[in-house]
C-alpha cells in the first residue's frame, strides 16, 4: 500500500487540536509500520524531529506565506506520483485537490462550523458553506474523531455510515504525572502563578462557555473564602476583550488570568500544578484537554454534551454547561472533597491510559485498508 499524506497541519498548527493530530498520527505510523510505503507533502520546513524509516519519503512544498492557517492549508496539492493508492487530508479535507488520481480519504474532526456558525471565524465558516459540500463527495472514505462526530456527519452530508471510521485521539507521551515543586516553579516564574488554580485550556471562541466558567468561578468564590485563581489558557483571540470585562463587572479580575499561548513543552507543568481542569464546553468534536489533564493526574469537570462523555467514560465530573450554578457546585465539592479527588484521578489516569496514539495510528491503518479494497 502506498498513501499519501497532506501533512502540512504537523508544522503550521502544532500545538492546536488539528496540528497534534496531523503530528502524532504521522510520528505513530512512522513508529508502527514498517512495511506501507508513504509519500508526506510538507512545506521547506518541515518536521525535523521525527526519525523518519525508509518507507517514509517527503516531497516538499512551497509556502503560501499569507499567515493564515486556513488560506495556507487550502492551497491544493498536487498529485504527481501515480502510484499513490490513496491519498488523506488530515486537515478536514480543506486543500484537497481538484483532480482525482486515487481514493480521497480527510479526517473531518467535526461539522461545527455548520451546527453553530456564530463561534467559528468567517474563513472557516466560508469554507465550510462553500467547499465541504464538495469536498465529501469526493470522498471515498472519511476519519473522524468520536461516534457523537460520526453520526453528526453522516446525518447532515448523508454520506454512508459504512465509509466512515471513528479512531479517538489521546494525549500525547509529555503528559503524565510531574514531580509537584517543579511544576510549581515554573508556573511562577514563567506566568507569575502563586498559590490554587482552576485551570482552563482551549481556544477562546463562544461554544467553549468561557462567560459561564467565569460567572461560576465568581460564585465559587465568594463561597469558598480562600485565595484561588481561574487561568484561562489560550490564544487570546476576539472574545478575549469580552471575557476580560466579564471578570471586571463581577469584581474578579485580579483572581482571573489570561496567560496566553502556552507552550507545548510547559503544558504537562501547567496541568499537574492546577487544582482542577474545567473544560465546560458547549460543543466539542472530541475534546483533548480533558484527556491531556486526567494523564497528568487531574480532576476534569465537563461539559455532559456532544462527544464529551464519550470521551472521557466515567472518569470526570460532569455538568450542564448552560447551568452557572451547577458548575460551581461542581468546583466548590472538588475542592472541599479528597476522597472524590483521589477517586477521580485515579479513574482519569485508567482512562487516557486506554487512549493511544498507537491505537489511532491502527485504526487509521484499518481505514486505509477497507477504503482502498472497497
Amino acid at each position: 500500500m502506498k498513501v499519501g499524506i497532506d501533512g502540512r497541519g504537523a508544522k503550521w498548527y502544532r500545538g492546536t487540536g488539528i496540528g497534534t493530530y496531523t503530528y502524532q498520527l504521522i510520528s505513530s505510523l512512522n513508529d508502527l509500520d514498517k512495511i506501507n510505503e508513504y509519500l508526506l507533502f510538507m512545506p521547506q520546513t518541515s518536521i525535523t524531529d521525527i526519525p523518519f524509516n525508509r518507507n517514509f519519503n517527503i516531497r516538499n512544498i512551497t509556502e503560501g506565506g499569507s499567515g493564515n492557517f486556513w488560506d495556507e492549508v487550502n492551497i491544493p496539492n498536487i498529485l504527481m506520483d501515480k502510484d499513490i493508492e490513496l491519498y488523506h487530508v488530515p486537515q478536514n479535507g480543506v486543500g484537497l485537490p481538484k483532480e482525482k488520481k486515487c481514493p480521497f480519504v480527510i479526517t473531518l474532526h467535526d461539522i461545527i462550523p455548520i451546527k453553530m456558525p456564530e463561534t467559528v471565524g468567517e474563513t472557516y465558516l466560508r469554507i465550510f458553506n462553500h467547499e465541504m459540500p464538495d469536498i465529501v463527495s469526493r470522498c471515498d472514505g472519511i476519519i473522524t474523531v468520536s461516534q457523537f462526530s460520526k453520526e453528526d456527519i453522516c446525518k447532515y452530508y448523508n454520506f454512508p455510515k459504512e465509509k466512515v471510521f471513528v479512531t479517538h485521539l489521546a494525549a500525547e507521551n509529555i503528559y503524565r504525572p510531574l514531580d509537584s515543586d517543579e511544576c510549581y516553579n515554573l508556573v511562577q516564574t514563567q506566568y507569575g502563578i502563586y498559590g490554587e488554580y482552576i485551570l482552563y485550556v482551549g481556544g477562546f471562541s463562544p461554544r467553549k462557555n468561557i462567560i459561564g466558567l467565569i460567572e461560576a468561578f465568581s460564585k465559587f468564590k465568594n463561597k469558598y473564602k480562600h485565595d484561588v485563581k481561574l487561568v484561562i489558557a489560550g490564544k487570546q483571540g476576539k472574545s478575549y476583550e469580552i471575557y476580560k470585562k466579564r471578570s471586571i463587572d463581577l469584581g474578579v479580575e485580579n483572581s482571573v488570568i489570561f496567560p496566553g499561548f502556552i507552550p507545548i513543552e510547559h503544558m504537562p507543568y501547567v496541568y499537574n500544578a492546577c487544582k482542577v481542569l474545567v473544560y465546560p464546553s458547549f460543543y466539542e468534536g472530541f475534546g483533548l484537554p480533558p484527556v491531556e489533564a486526567m494523564a497528568c493526574g487531574v480532576p476534569v469537570i465537563t461539559s455532559n454534551v456532544t462527544s464529551i462523555p464519550e470521551v472521557v467514560g466515567d472518569s470526570a465530573i460532569f455538568i450542564n454547561p448552560y447551568d452557572v450554578d451547577e458548575l460551581s457546585e461542581a468546583i466548590y465539592t472538588v475542592f472541599n472533597d479528597d476522597k472524590l479527588r483521589e477517586k477521580l484521578v485515579i479513574k482519569g489516569i485508567i482512562r487516557s491510559s486506554e487512549l493511544s496514539w498507537r491505537k489511532t495510528a491502527k485504526d487509521t491503518l484499518i481505514a486505509y485498508n477497507k477504503i482502498i479494497n472497497s
